[in-house]
């Protein structure tokens, strides 16, 4: 016990919205709970996904004794896939969770994954860690906390969750488990998501009133896009739809997947012979159809962008369809809903949204929430996850109101090492914890330096400047020619490009006139000089290429 030292070391999810990743490490084996994926920013140019830096796991994997995944959203599971490919290790999560992780794992054409089906109030041995899985309810089913229990006491982590009263499937976040590890909780992890949202969240079900009333009066077709993972939303949509016996047709991969898995494991409870195919729905009154849609967040190749874009196979958005999006932007992705949303009211759609209407509610608790969960287990430390470092701040705070000291609570950065052991907790360590872009079949092979070209070359563009050489003569027998692209029009600039092209030839007929003709000094200077002229003229910087040709 004197000498135990527990490590929590976050990997992602920390300071950003997206890839959770924590690893939980004693000195003999190491857990990871979550794998998760994120969005990429607007300045990501080309890249598909962003996911954690698995580089500390893959220099421990001999620790390494499972995955534990808290619930099927892909903030949390979307990283799985490519952790699987180089570790061969159980993950542990509920029934919904592993259904939906199993079609992910399908379509990366893993095969025979070690999943492991566990059930709230189940306690579990992974190596000498005794995990105990505590019930939350979040806007996915079978979401999960965790209680951990080692020789320092429990670490508590909450999962993403929030405490609604009266949920959809009658299972509310678990008061009673949570509190009996009241004064035996070493530390506790909390979701930050809603840490600036004064109050208590919403229940879900005062969606499913607001859906039922715009369901209700809509005189046409009505388009309903959620996430595809909110299996609640979805299913309280299809019961108003069912009310004004509308049919319902399923639109976009992601959410006929997880509608089909939620339905054949028992979440999803379809209205009987309601569902029919979105083929069928051209030939049916308007007014007796339904559509549930991906596309709530702007995705541009998604259902609801390509119906508002007239671009999809069976559905064009028309005057008197109503169209309902039932969730709020991740950030980064407001661009992308405001201009469907224009895209929508263009063509003639009424569009009810979380700004206008009572069509979403947050599956993350409010700062009266999270203060009932700091108080209901009664951590010595306290350490805010999951949200952007303001979140992270604020929760901080609440913390600190409710009695836990300030030197207790730690505010941590992905890739900050916290080392508890009898003596208490030492946060001076880092390991690498950055970001590993996916851009299409590449994993990993786009940098910080690759992202940061393709950032310039969408700011200022590209200008190759190719020049003939012949090293005998030391001669200049061909150029300078100068093509570019996403600079400035050539037939509108040929002034420009005239100057820069007597620039050129001055620098490299300068440096052959020296004795000593040196490659690389020739391609600098032409380089330097075009950067530096273009800059003067047009306080541009664009991408500079020389090519020199030698005969």
């Amino acid at each position: 016990m004197a000498k135990y030292k527990l490590r929590i070391i976050p990997l992602g999810g920390l300071g950003e919205i997206g890839k959770n990743m924590m690893v939980i490490e004693s000195p003999s084996e190491m857990i990871v709970i979550d794998a998760g994926q994120m969005f990429p920013e607007d300045e990501m140019y080309g890249i598909d996904l962003v996911l954690p830096d698995f580089d500390y796991v893959r220099r421990h994997k001999d620790k390494l004794k499972g995955i534990i995944i808290t619930h099927g959203h892909e903030d949390h599971t979307g990283a799985l896939p490519y952790l699987l490919r180089e570790f061969n290790v159980p993950v542990y999560g509920t029934r919904l969770t592993l259904g939906l992780i199993t079609a992910k794992l399908a379509e990366f054409g893993i095969k025979r994954p070690r999943l492991k089906e566990v059930s709230p109030e189940q306690q579990l041995r992974i190596g000498s860690l005794k995990v105990n899985f505590i019930r939350v309810c979040h806007s996915i089913p079978d979401g999960v906390g965790l209680a951990i229990e080692t020789p320092l006491g429990y670490v508590v982590h909450t999962g993403d969750f929030k405490f609604d009263q009266t949920p959809v499937d009658g299972k509310p976040t678990e008061f009673d488990r949570f509190s009996a590890y009241s004064g035996k909780a070493l530390v506790l992890l909390s979701d930050s998501t809603n840490a600036e949202m004064p109050g208590y969240n919403k229940t879900e079900k005062s969606v499913g009133e607001s859906l039922r009333e715009l369901i209700g009066k809509a005189r046409g077709r009505v388009i309903i896009a959620s996430f595809a993972s909110h299996i609640h939303r979805i299913q309280q949509a299809m019961d108003a739809a069912a009310v004004d016996k509308r049919k319902i047709a399923v639109v976009g991969r992601s959410m006929i997947n997880n509608v089909g898995i939620a339905s054949e494991l028992g979440y999803l409870k379809i209205p009987p012979g309601a569902l029919v195919d979105i083929a069928e729905t051209k030939n049916m009154p308007p007014s007796k159809v339904m559509l549930v849609s991906t596309g709530s967040q702007g995705e541009p190749m998604s259902a609801l962008a390509r119906m508002a874009g007239k671009s999809h196979k069976y559905v064009d958005i028309v005057p008197g369809d109503t169209v309902i999006i039932s969730a709020n932007p991740v950030p980064g992705n407001e661009k992308s809903v405001s201009r469907i949303i224009d895209l929508l009211f263009k063509a003639g759609a009424d569009v009810y949204y979380k700004s206008v209407s009572d069509v979403h509610v947050s599956g993350h608790a409010a700062q009266e929430e999270l203060k009932m969960m700091l108080n209901l287990v009664k951590p010595k430390y306290f350490i805010p996850i999951h949200g952007e470092y303001r979140h992270l701040k604020y929760h901080a705070l609440l913390a600190e109101k409710v009695g836990i000291p300030r030197s207790n609570i730690l505010v941590a950065e992905n890739g900050h090492v916290l080392e508890f052991s009898a003596k208490g907790v030492k946060r001076d360590e880092r390991v690498e914890a950055g970001m590993t872009f996916v851009d299409g079949l590449g994993v990993g092979d786009i940098g910080d330096l690759v992202i940061r070209d393709r950032q310039l070359l969408a700011q200022d563009g590209i200008c190759v400047v190719v020049v003939t050489i012949n090293t005998h003569t030391k001669q200049i027998i061909g150029g300078p020619d100068i093509i570019s692209r996403g600079f400035v029009l050539e037939k509108e600039s040929a002034e420009l490009y005239d100057e820069a092209k007597a620039k050129v030839m001055k620098a490299i007929s300068r440096e052959l006139s020296l004795q000593v003709m040196d490659w690389a000094i020739l391609r600098n200077e032409t380089r330097s000089t075009l950067s530096r002229f273009f800059y003067e003229r047009t306080k541009r910087r664009p991408i500079i290429i020389p090519i020199l040709v030698e005969i």
